[in-house]
């Protein structure tokens, strides 16, 4: 296993993400499979694995409960937890102490080794930051106080959203979660957002490395470009190896399901084997073949062209992603927009095309952006 240092710790690189728990009959919404999860556990301690992140809304609450028994059979020193406050969900920004008493409980320890303001993205980063619910107080508290040993803050929002908040609490975050895989890179600008963290000399913890399974297989063709550079490489390793490539990551997490994904990942992480400029240009060809964006510049003359003064360029980034995948966290984005600032509040009248040095489809765009939010949204 490879390690990383971290403060006065030494990290196992590839953490143990409890969100796709083995369940009971491989359906997602089942219960988890206590035995399967315990066996994973027990192999990944074995191998070297010593961290665990679950959070308070994975399996319906059940993350938590089940690895805190799992994990219960160790000796606490011999692994770090980490879990996270759900403020995702507004109605719990008022039930900071409840929730992190109930954590503890949930996850029989008395202390977490790390914890995060979970999923700070644009709906929800005025009540974290809004000293009435006082969570960034009872979580320094709690810190002082030795039951969390490191405090950091897990992320899905756009660029400017992250720099609000690390310019109010910058000083006081440790790491930082980011989803962040070779083809996110581009996607969702992770490349500027691992730059932002660099600013702050906050260390990066990754989630979804392989885009929730997206990029553990691809079209022959791609496939076939990789093999070529590295023939006995898996084509999941590749995520794993970009991110070795990245100096900033210091955590992989990956949501494993089954064992053999287990096996599969602790074999990649054996060793580090960052990838060459060589195969960082071929991924780079990989990943622009997948995507298929409109591509705005955000040169911004759209907008002053527009009678509802709609962000345009910012619809347009999130059109791009739910183009690729229909997915939970840009319907979040969109919902934490006002009501007139959404996609369906275009008229059409194709003002914004008639400036738009792209001559983008932007009145189309927005039409099809609509029909796709009305569809249910995926992970």
């Amino acid at each position: 296993m490879v390690y990383k240092n971290y403060k006065d710790l030494k990290l196992s690189a590839l953490g143990f993400g409890a969100m796709r728990l083995p369940t009971a009959d491989g359906n997602p919404d089942a219960p988890i499979d206590e035995k399967k999860t315990a066996d994973m556990v027990a192999y990944a301690i074995a191998h070297g694995v010593n961290y665990f992140d679950t959070a308070y809304g994975y399996h319906d609450g059940n993350s938590e409960v089940v690895m805190g028994k799992v994990l219960g059979e160790y000796p606490r020193d011999s692994f770090y937890l980490a879990t996270k406050f759900p403020g995702y969900d507004l109605a719990n920004m008022d039930k900071v102490e409840a929730i992190f008493e109930e954590q503890l409980k949930k996850c029989n320890v008395d202390y977490f080794d790390f914890y995060l303001f979970h999923n700070v993205y644009e709906k929800n980063i005025e009540p974290y930051m809004d000293r009435k619910y006082g969570i960034m107080d009872y979580l320094m508290k709690q810190k002082e106080n030795g039951r969390i040993r490191h405090l950091g803050f897990s992320a899905h929002g756009r660029y400017d959203t992250m720099k609000r908040f690390l310019q109010a609490y910058g000083d006081r975050m440790e790491f930082c979660q980011i989803q962040l895989n070779y083809l996110d890179w581009k996607l969702q600008d992770a490349k500027a957002k691992v730059e932002l963290l660099r600013e702050y000399n906050i260390p990066v913890w990754v989630m979804e490395p392989l885009r929730g399974g997206r990029l553990a297989s691809l079209s022959p063709k791609n496939e076939e470009k990789l093999k070529a550079l590295r023939p006995d490489e898996k084509i999941p390793a590749w995520g794993f190896r970009f991110l070795q490539s990245v100096p900033e990551v210091t955590m992989v997490l990956s949501g494993m399901s089954s064992m053999e994904q287990m096996k599969e990942n602790i074999a990649t992480f054996a060793e580090d084997k960052p990838v060459t400029d060589e195969e960082m240009e071929t991924l780079m060809e990989v990943t622009d073949s997948m995507l298929d964006i409109l591509p705005c510049t955000a040169c911004r003359y759209c907008t002053a062209h527009c009678p509802q003064k709609l962000d345009i360029p910012t619809l347009l980034a999130l059109y791009n992603e739910v183009r690729f995948a229909n997915g939970l966290i840009t319907h979040m984005a969109v919902e934490a927009m006002p009501e007139d600032k959404r996609p369906h509040a275009c008229i059409g009248c194709q003002s914004c095309e008639a400036v738009c040095p792209q001559q983008l489809e932007i009145a189309k765009a927005m039409a099809d952006f609509t029909e796709k939010l009305n569809q249910p949204a995926g992970l």
